[in-house]
């Protein structure tokens, strides 16, 4: 089961939830103390931003790659060993000096866990699905993200069916880097496009 990793700080009472829960399903027979650590072992293991940032990075390196994800996000992030049912039908759309794309599930949360880890909480809040949809330059300038007025902004709706990915434009002066240099740059956000690099 979960411990406390917080060393003499009691717990907050979502931790006490959780672990009361656990407790139940555990005592109830439901699911074992060995399968709730796989499942937590998974979240902090196989679904991370640092898959997508790999991702993004090859296209970066690799033009033939990058024109193999423009064409088929969820075969081509496949070739890189990244599964997951939610990125069945991954989309991926990139970012250039004319265009910038940002993604948004305007009936709920879809998001593509296996590529961009557990979604920010900003991103399943009403205001964030409405508002980047009518007014998406003024939210991005709120986020941090700036656009200017030339650069025009498509939206992307994620959905059940489909989910979205931003691969971002490269930024200047990493011509030298590895692939994995270059990976330790991309941030969740700039593949939600939330976010510049």
């Amino acid at each position: 089961m979960t411990t406390n990793h917080h060393h003499g700080t009691p717990p907050a009472p979502v931790e006490r939830r959780a672990a009361a829960l656990e407790e139940l399903l555990a005592e109830q027979g439901l699911v074992s103390p060995e399968y709730i650590d796989a499942v937590q072992q998974a979240y902090e293991t196989q679904l991370s931003p640092m898959h997508g940032a790999r991702v993004v990075a090859r296209a970066w390196v690799d033009p033939a790659y990058r024109e193999r994800l423009l064409a088929n996000g969820t075969r081509a992030v496949h070739e890189l060993g990244i599964q997951g049912p939610e990125i069945e039908h991954l989309t991926v759309v990139a970012n250039g000096p004319e265009v910038h794309h940002v993604v948004v599930c305007t009936l709920c949360s879809c998001y593509p866990w296996a590529v961009l880890g557990l979604p920010p909480n900003w991103y399943k809040d009403p205001p964030y699905r409405a508002r980047m949809v009518r007014e998406p330059r003024t939210l991005l300038a709120e986020m941090g993200c700036p656009l200017h007025e030339s650069v025009e902004i498509q939206v992307w709706d994620s959905s059940a069916e489909i989910r979205y990915l931003v691969l971002p434009e490269r930024p200047p002066g990493t011509d030298g880097l590895s692939e994995a240099e270059l990976a330790a740059l991309v941030t969740r956000d700039s593949m939600v496009g939330v976010a510049v690099l």
